[in-house]
Formats: C-alpha cells, structure tokens, sequence
C-alpha cells in the first residue's frame, strides 16, 4: 500500500501536534484516543455503536486474545478485523503489561517470560518473537513489540538492566518482521522507570531502530500525577518528530491534554469504559457520579453539551435507574456516553491545534475537571 505507515505533521500549536498516519485500514487523524478492545469487543458496545461515535482505532490485547480464543483460530477466521467485524484500525498491545502485572505466576529470562495463564493456570512462554507471531496471526495495523514494563518504585540498578534487556528485545522484534514484509506496522516502546537519564538512554536505543512509531511506556503505574506529567515532556522530545508517539495506558481528559501538550499524538485507556460500568461519567460540567441520590428525579440530561445518543435520549434520573437496578443497559448507555466524550475531546483538540487556540482549550478543561 502507498504511504504505508507515513505520518504527516500538518500544524503545531507550541508542542501540540495535527498529524495524520496512513495504516493498512486507512488514515488516523492524531492526536487520537483510542477505545480499549481487550477481548476483541469494546465491552458493551457494538462496531456500528463505534463507528457512529467517530472511533478511528481501536486496542486488541495479544494476551487475552492469545489465551481465549487463540490467535491461530483469529488466523482461520480470517484475522481479528474480520472476526470482530471491525473495519478500521486496530492497534494489538504486546502482552508485556499484562505479562509483567503477574509478578507471582510469571518467569522472566532474556529469553523472554514464561506465566501462569488466569483462566486455568497452564503454563505458557512469550519470546519477542512468539509476541510478533501472535500479533501477525490477528492481523492489527500496528503491533507494538515486547518489553518489560517496570513498576513504581523500581531501583537504578533493575530498571538499568530492564531497559538493556527491552532494548534486545525490541531488536529481535523488528528482526522477526523486517520494515516493508507487510501490511503492519510496528511500534517500539520506550521505558526507563523514573530515572531521567535512563530514559535518554532508552530512547536514544529505541529511536535507533527503524520502527513505523514510538511510544511511552511504563507511565500510570502508581505514580502521582505530577511525575507522570514531568516524565512525559522529558520523554516525548526525545522521540523522532517525524514518527507517531504513543503515551500507553494514560488517562484521564487532563492527562490526555497534558500529553498533548508534551508531543503526544496516540492514548489509550480502560478509564472512560471501566468508569462507566462504577457510574462515573465524564461531562463539558466535570464528573459525575450517577448513583448520586440527587439525579433520583433529574430529567435533565446527563450532559447538556452532548449529541450522544445517550445525551439526547434520556434523563439523569433513568440512568440512575439503570444503575442502581444494576441492568445491563447501564453499562452500554454509560460507555457509550463516556468513550464519545473522549473522541469528542480529541476532535476539539484537533480543531484547536489548527486554530492556534489549542492552550485556550486546555485551560478551559482544567478549570472544570481541577474541581475534583
């Protein structure tokens, strides 16, 4: 395909970038969130319901979908956008999260790590290469390589050798799948734990590696607020300008916006969907809690500025209802509330870094959302 994995700065706005990434399902206007799919579903929510909310890319989990159903049997069923009956992008995460938050079930050696499987506890192995196989047998647009990522609190002397070892790993990655063999692209991902010069080095090491992206990782593991944000723009300068940078597994409106402010094109969270399923709803007024006794007899809608379908069909009051009866369409009509508000947040971005009023936009959020 023409202009496989190009990516266009059209404008800036200071850091703020307006970008554009061809993939082999089309082109992804940045800055982008992304709807987690773990399990091949964006849970309660449809294709159509995804589409009709503008989602440009969605996330696969190559560990999930490995154990159930099996990425061989995706393969024989034609690949994951046929089977999830998705069209557009879908971006396959390596596993490594997953793997590395096993801590107790799981083995980590240079030649990759051995764990313990959640669902009836057989014993399995991921190499670089077995994590780029599986995520070949899915067919994403983008695979994102394996690594390790360390948790808060690591020491020097662990992260330092966590990240040489990520490093070989993300060599044997693009190794197994050469630039230009097909129709995926490939990520390499940059980690460092919370030491700044360990994240130069790593950068520095990964940059050095003709990947199709970048990202951040090992950010959002129990650290505060403010160290991510401070990790974050010394981390996204030192990635390539002409490559798309990823910030995985951030967060909430403000940490989005802040990572835009830093660089960053590409996010992804279970934020928005898992809130929503506990009643907590993103809104232009702030959060809200729907199980609050105070929607009990509200008929105004949950978000005044809002065209979702849930917005301009029904009352803080039902959805309270739903909630509280704890009926399954609480969790659809929140989740699509929620994941609309983000992809809608990303589209005033846009428009705003065009616009040169990107800062302003920024403000505007932080004034609403630093109430609490």
């Amino acid at each position: 395909m023409e202009n496989l994995g190009k990516f266009t700065v059209h404008t800036t706005d200071g850091n703020a970038r307006r970008g554009t990434l061809v993939t082999a399902h089309g082109e992804i206007q940045t800055p982008i969130f992304m709807p987690v799919g773990t399990q091949g579903t964006v849970k309660s929510l449809t294709p159509l319901d995804l589409e009709e909310m503008e989602a440009q890319i969605i996330l696969g989990n190559t560990y999930h979908l490995y154990l159930r159903p099996g990425d061989e049997l995706v393969a024989r069923r034609g690949g994951l956008h046929k089977f999830a009956n998705w069209n557009r992008p879908i971006l396959t995460d390596s596993g490594g999260f997953q793997v590395f938050s096993l801590k107790g079930i799981r083995k980590l050696t240079e030649e990759g790590v051995e764990f313990r499987s959640y669902i009836d506890g057989s014993k399995h192995f991921f190499s670089p290469e077995k994590a780029i196989d599986i995520q070949m047998n899915l067919g994403s647009d983008i695979m994102m390589v394996l690594d390790e990522c360390v948790g808060y609190g690591a020491d020097r002397r662990y992260t330092e050798k966590s990240l040489e070892m990520t490093y070989r790993w993300a060599q044997r990655c693009r190794n197994h799948y050469p630039k230009g063999s097909g129709n995926q692209l490939m990520f390499g991902i940059v980690q460092g734990g919370f030491f700044k010069d360990l994240r130069d080095r790593s950068a520095e090491q990964i940059c050095s590696i003709d990947f199709d992206g970048f990202a951040i990782g090992g950010l959002s593991v129990g650290e505060s607020t403010e160290e991510m944000h401070e990790l974050t723009h010394h981390t996204a300068p030192l990635l390539p300008e002409d490559k798309p940078r990823y910030l995985m597994g951030v967060g909430t409106p403000l940490d989005l916006l802040e990572g835009i402010s830093a660089g960053v094109d590409m996010f992804d969270c279970v934020l928005p969907s898992r809130n929503a399923r506990n009643g907590t709803l993103f809104t232009s007024q702030g959060k809200i809690n729907i199980k609050k006794a105070a929607y009990k007899e509200d008929d105004g809608p949950l978000d005044p500025n809002c065209n979702c379908y849930t917005c301009r069909n029904f009352s803080r009051a039902y959805l309270r209802h739903l909630y509280m009866a704890k009926e399954l369409l609480s969790y659809r009509l929140n989740t699509y509330h929620n994941l609309y508000f983000y992809l809608d947040l990303m589209k005033q971005v846009r428009k705003s870094i065009e616009e040169g009023t990107f800062q302003e936009l920024k403000k505007q959020y932080e004034d609403v959302y630093s109430k609490g």
